[in-house]
């Protein structure tokens, strides 16, 4: 009797550490994280909600892969009344004057649908722009928030977070280049 409890309890302690996984056994599970090197200005490391948001994700590591992103320039970024957003992912953005009008109206020509990762607007958050009247036209203009935006949840995609260059936010101005964007995995 007691030799098979004994048994019981091995089996229900292996059994929990396999559930949870590298974490318990003292492991990080692995991040994905996208860097943009801004000129002049340092780097931005996001962290990838890959799980949450799937679809979007791939597409971004996608891109950023192919050097999609490496010398655009955010063509947007609003401080006022109150800091809100920096956006980049306009190909265009590269070669046409920073004050162009018609900045901010092509991508790499893919949609990608709405997916509600759960994540909330808050400042470092990054999502997935799209057209005002269509939730599912993403592609691969992202915004980078400045200040906490709730009145955006459950309307964008938040795919990931800023988890380093936090300090560079304030810092960002329009027209600053990303010189290259890189997919990495920790």
């Amino acid at each position: 009797m007691v030799g098979s409890l004994r048994l019981w309890f091995v089996f229900g302690a292996l059994l929990l550490l396999a559930l949870a996984g590298p974490v318990a056994m003292g492991r990080r599970a692995a991040e994905t994280r996208l860097v943009l090197e801004v000129e002049g200005k340092g780097r931005i490391v996001i962290k990838l909600h890959t799980t949450e948001a799937p679809r979007t994700t791939s597409h971004i590591i996608d891109l950023a892969n192919k050097g999609f992103y490496d010398g655009q320039r955010f063509f947007k970024v609003i401080r006022s009344p109150r800091p809100f957003l920096a956006q980049i992912g306009d190909p265009d953005s590269r070669t046409k004057e920073i004050n162009d009008p018609s900045l901010g109206t092509k991508g790499s020509g893919k949609r990608i649908p709405f997916e509600n990762s759960g994540f909330k607007h808050s400042v470092g958050s990054v999502g997935l722009a799209r057209l005002p009247e269509d939730r599912d036209s993403g592609d691969s203009q992202f915004y980078i928030l400045l200040g906490q935006d709730g009145f955006l949840d459950g309307n964008y995609t938040v795919f990931g977070q800023v988890v380093q260059g936090m300090d560079l936010l304030p810092r960002l101005e329009l027209g600053d280049r990303v010189v290259t964007a890189k997919v990495e995995r920790q």
